[in-house]
Parts: structure tokens; C-alpha cells; sequence
């Protein structure tokens, strides 16, 4: 019987079983460092503030052509467990499924392209390198994780040609979409701060509410654009609006507030930065309620414009399922946001409809199709 190579459902449910909640690590890498070692992939733990990190490279780092992937092993809380019809850390096999946290997003992704890449530089070694980066740190804040790579990778003179991150990419069938791009993100803090009055005499206050409220009408009744080439519009979303007041009869002297911002390529942090403030003085002015701003930016939008890369995975896909994707760029951000200054990033993974959910599962056949995948693309790339 030939040998199979690495089976990457197997690989799936050792890491599932790995309790590896953000930011904890639970062993996940210990696995992959293991796998990886064995098969001559030369191995770094990039570990920083307490965040655990693996950078594998096999072939030497002078070659001047390298294929990366990037992942993750951390995992959001199960939430409920006694909401689970499984055990959320039991990698349960069940009706064609692998079950448990992880499982869609994102083991199973980094099971399938540790599995292909083990198998092809073992079956034929390519002129070139072939890297993986996997971060413990996606799920939560993500200042440890991938950009602890990426800042290793430059002392150390590390590079990557292109880089493929295996997140779950396709809405509902396999090999839907590829991700050439991602919106970006940042969260906006508004804190009103008045002068606190009984409520039948508010000409006695100044009401960090009524400014809020102005605020948040100007704020929503912009419209930031129509969408872009390959970006839909742009859109702001109020998240709060709080007082923390309980009677009805005073005006409270802080009002809270917090808006989302999902951006495209029209746009970036700082030009949004700028209307925030603008906004901010023209409610201040018209209140007498003076207002704080904080700014955290998630990430800025990128665009990687289709071609060799985004053909590359499309062609694959094809030619193993027989599936043509779409390019998109929709969704949340992901650790792409910071591989796109490092070099080409796309994205393709599995259907990600269980993500996060109650009894997150995946379909054992997916897992092997996307090592099929990910084993073409390699073997596409250095031909």
C-alpha cells in the first residue's frame, strides 16, 4: 500500500484535543514543533509575553524563492459546555465530522498545511523554502502572535516570497472563496463629560447625552462611500451608548459611547481619524460638553491586486475539487493584515459556518481536501 503521508484529520484532532484557549498553548505546538522537526524543517519557538510561537523553515533561508503559510492554534472559550452535545476538547468523530473547539478555526487549516508541506519536501524537495508561521495570538489582542513573528523574522533575515494564511474563507461550500484583501478596523471611544443637574432644570446642566446623541446622529447619517473596485461600502456601527445612570430624574455628568468602523480602501485610520475629530468639535462647539476620543486601530485595509498568487490557489482549487472561486475581500480582519508589509498574502481555508459556535465541527473530507490543496499549490509553486 503507498504511503499516504501525513493524515491531517488525525493531526486536526490532536491539536483540538489541546486546550489551547487564547492565550494559553496547551501543547498545540509542541505537536507541530515535533511533526515539523522530524521531517527537516529547521524549528524556532517565538515565544513573547507569555504568547507561544512556531517558525519553521525547511530549506536554507538564502534561496531566493519561499512559499510560507501562516496560522493559528489558539481557540476562542467554549462558552457554555454543558451547551455542547460533545466534549468541546474531545475531538470527537462523529456523522463525517471532526468535533471541538478549533476544529474549523483554525486546526484544522494548520493541520492541512503542516500535513502537505511534511509530504512534499519529504517526497521532493524543492529548489527553494518552504515556511511556516503559527501564532498562539489571533484570537485575543494579537500584538504577541503573528507580529512576534514577523518582527523574528527581520532580525534574523527571514523572508517569505508569498504567504498563504489558511483561515476558514469559504460561506458555505468548499472552495467558495479566496480572500485577496480584508476591510479595516478600528474602534472609536467617545466620553462626554457635563455638568451633572436635577432633570426639571436642566438650563442648570450641561447634558453629556444630548451631546452623545448629537454625536452619534451625525455620526451614522454620514455616508463614508459607495464601496471601491474590490471593497462594498464602508460602514459605521454604534456598538454602546452609556450612562450608567439610574434616576430618571438627574442629569448624569459622563456619558459613554463606542462605534465600530469597518473601512475599505478609500480610507484609512488616520483620514476617518480625522473626521472623528471633526465631528467631535462641531458637537462640543454647538454643547458646551467637552468630549474625549480614543482611537484603536485593529488594522488598515489591504489589497493584494489578483494575480500570480491569487491565481496560484484558484488553479489548485480547480484542478482538486473542481470548484472556481471568487476573490473577496469581506468578513473580519485576520493575521493578514500584518503579513501584507512583509510580502503577497491571500487567504483560503475551509467553510467557516461553525466558528465559534456551540459544537464547532468541520467535515473530516473537507480537512483532506484542503491538504490537497495546500500540497498542489506547493508543488504548482516551485515547478
Amino acid at each position: 500500500m503507498p504511503n499516504k503521508g501525513v493524515d491531517p484529520v488525525d493531526l486536526t484532532a490532536q491539536l483540538v484535543q489541546c486546550m489551547s484557549v487564547t492565550p494559553h498553548d496547551g501543547g498545540a505546538l509542541a505537536i507541530l514543533d515535533r511533526l515539523l522537526s522530524e521531517a527537516g524543517f529547521e524549528t524556532h519557538r517565538v515565544d513573547r509575553n507569555g504568547v507561544c510561537n512556531l517558525f519553521a523553515r525547511w530549506g536554507d533561508k538564502n534561496h531566493a524563492r519561499s512559499f510560507g503559510f501562516n496560522g493559528h492554534t489558539d481557540v476562542v472559550p467554549v462558552g457554555d459546555a454543558k451547551a455542547w452535545t460533545c466534549d468541546p476538547f474531545g475531538a470527537e468523530l462523529r456523522d463525517g465530522m471532526l468535533w471541538g473547539r478549533g476544529s474549523t478555526d483554525m486546526k484544522s487549516g494548520v493541520a492541512a498545511f503542516a500535513a502537505a508541506a511534511v509530504d512534499f519536501v519529504t517526497r521532493t524537495p524543492p529548489n527553494g523554502a518552504v515556511i511556516l508561521a503559527i501564532t498562539g495570538d489571533e484570537e485575543a489582542d494579537a500584538t504577541d502572535g503573528t507580529v512576534a513573528l514577523l518582527d523574528w523574522m527581520a532580525s534574523e533575515n527571514e523572508a517569505m516570497s508569498v504567504c498563504l494564511v489558511g483561515e476558514p474563507t469559504c460561506p458555505n461550500h468548499m472552495g467558495e472563496t479566496i480572500k485577496i484583501g480584508r476591510r479595516g478596523s478600528m474602534t472609536v471611544h467617545f466620553e462626554a463629560r457635563g455638568i451633572q443637574g436635577h432633570a426639571a432644570y436642566p438650563e442648570r446642566a450641561k447634558n453629556p447625552v444630548t451631546a452623545i446623541a448629537r454625536l452619534a446622529s451625525v455620526l451614522v447619517a454620514h455616508d463614508l462611500d459607495a464601496g471601491t473596485e474590490h471593497f462594498g461600502p464602508s460602514t459605521l456601527a454604534l456598538t454602546t451608548i452609556d450612562t450608567g445612570n439610574v434616576a430618571t430624574n438627574v442629569i448624569p455628568a459622563i456619558c459613554r459611547a463606542t462605534a465600530n468602523i469597518r473601512f475599505n480602501d478609500a480610507h484609512t485610520s488616520q483620514s476617518l481619524g480625522a473626521w472623528i475629530s471633526e465631528s467631535v468639535e462641531q458637537i462640543q462647539a454647538e454643547t458646551q460638553v467637552e468630549i474625549d476620543v480614543q482611537i484603536k486601530v485593529s488594522g488598515e485595509s489591504f489589497l493584494t491586486p489578483p494575480g500570480p498568487l491569487s491565481d496560484l490557489i484558484a488553479k489548485s482549487v480547480m484542478a482538486e475539487i473542481g470548484v472556481q472561486p471568487e476573490l473577496s475581500t469581506t468578513g473580519g480582519t485576520s493575521d493578514a493584515r500584518f503579513i501584507k508589509n512583509h510580502c503577497p498574502v491571500a487567504e483560503f481555508g475551509l467553510v467557516g459556518r461553525t466558528m465559534h459556535a456551540v459544537d464547532e465541527r468541520v467535515p473530516t473530507e473537507q480537512i483532506v481536501q484542503l491538504k490537497s490543496i495546500y500540497a498542489r499549490i506547493l508543488r504548482d509553486y516551485f515547478a
